[in-house]
This record gives C-alpha cells, structure tokens and sequence, in this order.
C-alpha cells in the first residue's frame, strides 16, 4: 500500500500540432497540482507546425519527482487524434496495466482487440472529436479528454477541469469558454470504459 502511494504516473499524449494536447497536458499537471500533487508537463515535436505528429508528457505523484528524462513507460496513454492508434505506436514501452484514453467513435472492446492489448490493459473511449463539432464548430478534441481523465485521476471532477479550463483561458469569448465547459462535462458522461 506504501508502495502504491509513491508510485509516480506517467502519462503519454498522442496527437497532432493544434489539437491542443499540449495545452490539456499542462492543463491536468496545473490542475492536479492544485490538488497537491507533484507534476511535471512537457511537450516534443517534430516539425512544429499544424497537423504534425507530436507527443505530450505528463509524471503525477504524491512525492517529489527526480526524473527529468522522457516518459518510456507510460501508464496511461492518451490518443487525441484517432489515426495515431495505427501511426504512431502509442504501445510501445506501455506497462501491461496501462490505461488508454482513446478519441473514437469505436466500440471500446473492438479497439481494445484491434489494438492487440493485454488482459490488464483498460480501455476508455470518447467521441472527442463528435463533441467539439457539435460544441465548438471545430476539431478541438483536448476539451471532452479532460473530462473524460475524470475517470482516471478519480480525485479530480470534471467540474474542477472546466473550471481550470475556463480561468486558463479566459482571453476566449464566453461562448467560447461555455462551449468549451460542456465539451469537457460530455467527454465525462460519454465516456465508455473497456
């Protein structure tokens, strides 16, 4: 149990340039450091320009994090844009256990198939994407994985990430902001776990 309790998290995000997984990789290390966890947020790129494959990094503990080298190992991985499940090796390095927050509008069982996961790996699928077309006008799908982390970093609401959401950027306009909230609160409610 001591143990379990100094474990650091390592979260993986995949995604594509102005998909806004930087931006809800800093969002859930400021969020969980407000509730007094030890964070670490950062980003890589490749070619830094819109569309481009890149990859996001979070470590969450309750203890100082020492590590300052890339996440290897993840134990949760999260795929912003739905193509990465097959570009980008979003298993590779995983722990067996790992949780994987997927963008899709396919049945969470079907993608845990295709994606060849072991028996402890769970599997939490979110239309992200369906979402913010509706809310937003546009694929913005960092908004709706927030909400759906809920489900992961359990001591979190989604109510506390929208309303980290909203203080972070509140040079938007409001219906962009509002838009924004029932983005994240739906990523919550239709979430589906595997």
């Amino acid at each position: 149990m001591e143990n379990e309790k100094k474990r650091t998290l390592e979260v993986r995000w995949h995604g594509r340039g102005g998909q806004g997984a930087k931006s809800a990789s800093a969002i859930l290390a400021e969020v969980l450091f407000e509730e007094g966890k030890h964070v670490q947020a950062f980003p890589e790129y490749g070619a830094e320009r819109q569309g481009a494959p890149m990859r996001a990094f979070n470590r969450v503990s309750d203890t100082p994090i020492r590590r300052r080298c890339s996440v290897e190992n993840p134990n949760i991985i999260v795929i912003v844009d739905p193509t990465m499940v097959t570009s980008s090796n979003p298993c590779e390095g995983c722990t067996s256990d790992a949780v994987y927050l997927v963008n899709t509008p396919e049945d969470a069982q079907a993608l845990r198939s295709r994606m060849n996961l072991s028996k402890d790996a769970r599997v939490l699928v979110v239309d992200a994407t369906k979402i913010t077309l509706e809310e937003l006008g546009q694929n913005r799908p960092n908004a709706p994985l927030l909400g759906a982390l809920s489900h992961i970093f359990t001591e979190v609401s989604a109510e506390t990430f929208a309303d980290h959401f909203t203080k972070k950027m509140k040079q938007l306009p409001v219906h962009v902001l509002e838009a924004n909230r029932r983005a994240i609160l739906r990523g919550r409610e239709e979430a589906v776990l595997a």
